[in-house]
């Protein structure tokens, strides 16, 4: 159980410095992140950056990721990255809505922004970047996902998570559910500004080879440009998206 317990901890630090990528962030706000005491989460990071896990910049003292990362993700590509396949899509996404776009593929109770381009609308919303990490249920692409799970899982996840702690009162159980049976109805899920005041969102679900939601498209962009007769528009277009992708995939 103690092994368990610092391999929990390792992973809850090198995902609190990956979400404050491109940036980097001190001992103290990954500690406060990972949810660790800031002695903890320095013994941490320091053996971290002996494997080169993580680097340390000298000047700013801010962690960042390190390089051995890189070449551990090379090889899990080959079996798990599917951004080669996304790539195409979501620049096509961002192409013919102005909006910017994304893919995020689901980790756990969490998604991560893996793949971002930006549309031809000069104002974005800047809610989205690649490595940027949300609960299921969190912006329209982690809802799009948890809402084509089971019941059962859903249920499950509620049990484990509480998204209303660090997103307010808005992402509770209650109206996520209620987004849920909407986004279940349209089959696309809408983010009404819910994260930044003015941004929004629509997402559709992308499918593995076994029919489960792994990852999602979405397009982001101020209210003016999701206004009510435009949004089924972008929702159908990124369901017809999100179709063709799951079907690269899967084949």
């Amino acid at each position: 159980m103690r092994g368990s317990h610092v391999v929990a901890r390792v992973g809850a630090v090198l995902r609190a410095v990956a979400a404050a990528e491109p940036d980097g962030a001190s001992t103290t706000d990954l500690g406060k992140r990972a949810g660790l005491a800031r002695p903890t989460a320095h013994r941490l990071l320091t053996s971290l950056a002996a494997e080169h896990l993580v680097a340390r910049d000298s000047k700013s003292g801010r962690w960042s990721l390190g390089p051995e990362l890189y070449l551990l993700g090379v090889g899990a590509a080959y079996r798990y990255d599917v951004t080669d396949q996304a790539r195409e899509v979501v620049i096509r996404l961002a192409r013919e809505t102005g909006e910017s776009a994304f893919f995020s593929a689901r980790r756990g109770d969490e998604t991560v922004c893996v793949l971002a381009e930006e549309g031809s609308f000069p104002l974005r919303s800047h809610v989205l970047q690649v490595g940027i990490r949300f609960p299921l249920g969190v912006a329209s692409a982690g809802l799009a996902i948890l809402s084509h799970l089971a019941d059962r899982d859903i249920d499950e996840f509620f049990g484990r998570v509480r998204p209303e702690a660090a997103w307010g009162p808005g992402h509770a159980e209650t109206p996520i559910r209620a987004r849920i049976e909407r986004t279940r109805l349209d089959g696309y899920a809408v983010n009404p500004a819910l994260i930044v005041d003015g941004s929004w969102g629509i997402g559709a679900a992308v499918f593995d080879r076994s029919g489960k939601p792994a990852w999602a498209l979405s397009i982001t962009g101020v209210e003016t440009r999701f206004k009510p007769q435009r949004r089924p528009e972008l929702g159908v277009l990124l369901l017809e998206h999100a179709h063709q992708l799951s079907g690269r995939i899967q084949a």
